[in-house]
């Protein structure tokens, strides 16, 4: 195969991979039962006029399946870090016990678990776009190929072999938020 198809394929690849890891980390913020320390990621808190993730001014921590801990650095950033979490509206109420911000998740009731799963079902879709996106940009630049003197063989396994990628990339998303899903149902 053409040295160019290759680089576009590698590319594709990378892109599409990208896409599924990136609904990973999505669906990793998503509460399916048990507390995790990536719930509060992409929380931003006010440091001092400069919105900082919250995971560089404090120590976060689940000392059960139930409960996230927030120790703050600066003991001044405890009312900070509450109003960000509230702000980020996560679906779970902060409170400042002493010099720790503690999070108590609440029971999942069933009609928030289906809410949950239209979310991740979501972000799967997403993914799925975004996947096609790039199909969709590499088949053209393939197809330009033509123009450069490379085979219609050539341009034709590289376009099979593309849509073989793009395959591949989907059923791993179908297969990813499958298990989101069972994670979510479960109780």
């Amino acid at each position: 195969m053409n040295e160019e198809a290759k680089k576009l394929l590698d590319e594709a690849k990378q892109t599409m991979n990208g896409a599924v890891v990136h609904l990973q980390k999505e669906l990793v913020k998503l509460r399916a039962g048990k507390a995790s320390p990536q719930m509060l990621e992409g929380v931003k808190v006010d440091y001092y006029g400069t919105p900082t993730p919250i995971e560089n001014i404090a120590n976060i921590s689940t000392p059960d399946p139930k409960q996230i801990v927030i120790q703050p650095w600066e003991k001044s950033m405890l009312t900070a870090i509450d109003k960000a979490i509230l702000a980020a509206n996560l679906g779970f109420t902060p409170k400042i016990d002493a010099d720790v911000v503690r999070i108590t998740l609440p029971p999942i009731t069933e009609e928030r678990r289906k809410d949950l799963v239209k979310r991740s079902k979501t972000e799967a879709e997403d993914a799925k776009i975004a996947i096609r996106n790039v199909r969709r940009n590499i088949l053209e630049k393939v197809k330009k190929l033509k123009d450069k003197g490379v085979s219609e063989d050539e341009i034709k396994q590289a376009e099979k072999e593309l849509q073989d990628l793009t395959d591949k990339n989907v059923k791993e998303t179908d297969a990813v938020i499958a298990l989101k899903e069972k994670e979510i149902m479960s109780i």
